[in-house]
């Protein structure tokens, strides 16, 4: 009588227990179905001049993964533009007077230059810029994470080809939607701190050693400055040697030859943060090793604002 007894209590046990594993099944199910875009994770490449991405993304913290796989830096900046104004008012309206004073600019007519970006539209100035990263080399990957509003962006490039025309006006310029729904990122925790200001400039917070590292970037302030945007943070690997002169140089676009290509020799661009308003930050990652480092804002006379940080990391 015990045999019959015990079989029915193996089977109720069984019995009981296949729901806990539909459970766990679907349960793995619903989390295979979120999306890497849900998961805040971007992905951005460029073989050329253009940006291959997403049309659309969620609000919230997004981590930008830029691949370049062109010959050119290259670096990404999200601008959130203002209502009612979308990549085709930029075409129509900013392009012109940028492409126009950039061409008097390497004529050495630099009078005439500044009447041209004279004729940028009024709504220009209300654009925000949200972040991305910094100035990224050839064949390098540049990896930040920031904090998109909804709305409606650009994502642009504003480099400079050989011959002095600008990376937006070859292709570098496109549309992205941020949708009011969220990610489910949460920013990632930092192992050094960056202050920038146009007080105190670049002020490094930790030291910095080799291996991975994730840097917080707070922007204690943002200004435009005379280049027509504010500052930002690049992060900058240089060899012995290396003329740093000839980066603050071609840190300044508003030069004939400051963000042209080829960039200076001896450099080799890490990626960064892009502009951010006063009051934010953001986060970027980089695996470094032993050699000669400098942490550089894209803006006119960087050394005069102290807008740059060089530091070395021992073998």
């Amino acid at each position: 009588m015990r045999t019959p007894l015990l079989l029915s209590l193996l089977i109720l046990l069984i019995a009981s227990c296949k729901p806990k594993e539909k459970n766990n099944s679907t349960e793995e199910f619903e989390t295979a179905k979120i999306s890497p875009l849900k998961m805040g994770e971007v992905s951005i490449l460029t073989k050329s001049m253009e940006f291959f991405s997403a049309d659309t993304l969620y609000s919230g913290w997004n981590t930008l993964v830029y691949e370049n796989q062109s010959p050119e830096v290259h670096f990404v900046l999200l601008d959130l533009y203002p209502e009612g104004k979308t990549v085709m008012d930029t075409k129509a309206e900013v392009l012109p007077p940028f492409d126009e004073g950039m061409k008097l600019i390497m004529e050495g007519d630099m009078e005439n230059a500044v009447a041209a970006f004279g004729k940028l539209p009024e709504w220009f100035q209300q654009i925000t810029f949200m972040g991305g990263t910094g100035f990224i080399s050839p064949q390098y990957t540049a990896k930040s994470t920031v904090y998109l509003e909804p709305g409606t962006y650009v994502m642009e490039c504003y480099v400079k080809m050989f011959n002095g025309e600008w990376h937006t006006s070859h292709g570098m310029l496109k549309e992205v939607i941020v949708k009011e729904e969220s990610t489910e990122l949460q920013p990632p925790t930092p192992t050094v701190t960056v202050e920038i200001s146009s007080i105190d400039g670049i002020v490094l917070r930790d030291s910095i050693m080799s291996g991975k590292q994730v840097i917080r970037t707070n922007f204690l302030d943002q200004k435009i400055w005379e280049h027509f945007v504010g500052h930002d943070i690049n992060l900058v690997k240089y060899e012995d040697g290396a003329s740093l002169d000839s980066l603050i140089q071609w840190m300044n676009w508003m030069n004939p030859d400051g963000l042209r290509t080829p960039a200076p020799e001896g450099f080799t661009f890490l990626g960064g943060m892009n502009n951010l308003s006063g009051g934010s930050h953001g986060f970027f990652e980089a695996d470094l090793s032993p050699g000669n480092y400098v942490l550089i804002s894209e803006v006119p006379a960087v050394d005069q604002k102290k807008l740059m940080h060089t530091f070395t990391i021992e073998p």
